[in-house]
């Protein structure tokens, strides 16, 4: 695929590929490692397209080599784990389900951890995807730090490593060379950051924009659309509410109208929706809005200003500030990327 015509050119790369080092273990998930190799790989795709050299090299290791096989069921050849020349490189340690993750109590373990604690002090960056954040903890990494693994792992983690400041909901954390993050595909998230921080903006966004993804996603990791957190409780309030709201996003809306709508308090209002889908009014009502701006704006001939009166946003300003905060791209952006 080209690089897009109205994309300005990408900045030069390092005068050094950057090195990526990517662990994996037997077990573990197969897009915690292929989702970020695709983009430091759409990121060489994009600079070698523009003549230029590619920016990264990639490596895929393990404990003694080999073929690995993932939770799939998939296998994928790894190098065996390096004794020396990560130095300056970035680490990147895969997740995989609670019996395949390396643990101390076994002498493979325990090697493998030290080699990542070992190995921590050389790298330029030490990254987790999803569980992964458990290796780094259990390699003893994170202890003051703040970190982020999948939102079901949560609880696991914070009992496991009380040292550990846990976030909630976030799609990746830095505490300084230390990145960590959230559910499996946040892993190309923070690949994309690592993209930006080493290529600029620009560079990251062409890559974004060649994997179709948002260069920044909206919301945190427990984000769902409107029409998810509605089915997720079908007979409940976020149904019922969604579906008053729907034929209604263009108009001025407020609680009190919400509230009424369902034949409850304003205060059972946010009440039932917190308890059904952790969200208030406010917010399903501003999800909803963002879903229709989103679907407008992929429709031939769309503009800009027709699709932030019809999704209730009201002005071309107001859109943008809407774009802007949960998205990370402008409304124009979004338009050409997906219209």
């Amino acid at each position: 695929m080209p690089p897009s015509p109205d994309m300005p050119a990408a900045p030069t790369p390092p005068v050094s590929p950057v090195d990526i080092w990517l662990l994996v273990f037997p077990g573990f998930l197969l897009l915690d490692a292929t989702g970020p190799i695709q983009v430091f790989a759409s990121a060489n795709d994009e600079a070698r397209d523009a003549g230029l050299p590619e920016p990264y090299r990639i490596h895929l290791v393990a404990q003694g080599g080999g073929a690995v096989e993932s939770s799939a069921g998939v296998s994928m050849l790894a190098a065996p784990l390096p004794r020396r020349g990560i130095a300056g490189g970035t680490l990147v340690v895969s997740g995989g389900g609670s019996a395949a993750l390396p643990s101390s109590m076994t002498d493979e373990g325990r090697a493998l951890l030290r080699w990542v604690a070992r190995t921590s002090e050389e790298a330029a960056r030490c990254c987790s995807v999803c569980t992964g954040a458990f290796v780094l903890a259990r390699a003893g990494l994170l202890e003051g730090r703040r970190a982020v693994t999948h939102w079901q792992d949560v609880p696991a983690l914070r009992a496991q490593h009380p040292a550990v400041d846990v976030q909630d909901d976030a799609i990746h954390v830095r505490d300084g060379k230390f990145r960590t993050s959230a559910g499996i595909s946040a892993g190309m998230d923070l690949a994309l950051s690592l993209v930006e921080e080493d290529l600029g903006r620009t560079a990251a966004l062409a890559v974004a924009r060649r994997m179709v993804l948002f260069l920044k996603r909206p919301g945190g990791q427990r984000q769902f659309s409107a029409e998810l957190l509605a089915q997720s409780a079908p007979e409940g309030v976020t149904a019922q509410l969604t579906a008053w709201l729907r034929p209604r996003l263009a108009r001025q809306l407020d609680v009190d109208q919400m509230a009424s709508a369902c034949a409850l308090s304003v205060r059972t209002l946010h009440r039932r929706l917190r308890q059904e889908a952790d969200v208030t009014p406010a917010q399903l009502l501003a999800r909803l809005r963002m879903e229709l701006a989103c679907s407008l704006l992929e429709r031939p001939r769309m503009t800009v200003k027709e699709a932030a009166r019809r999704s209730g946003h009201g002005s071309e300003y107001n859109l943008r500030r809407a774009f802007m905060a949960r998205l990370g791209v402008l409304p124009s952006d979004y338009r050409a990327r997906f219209a």
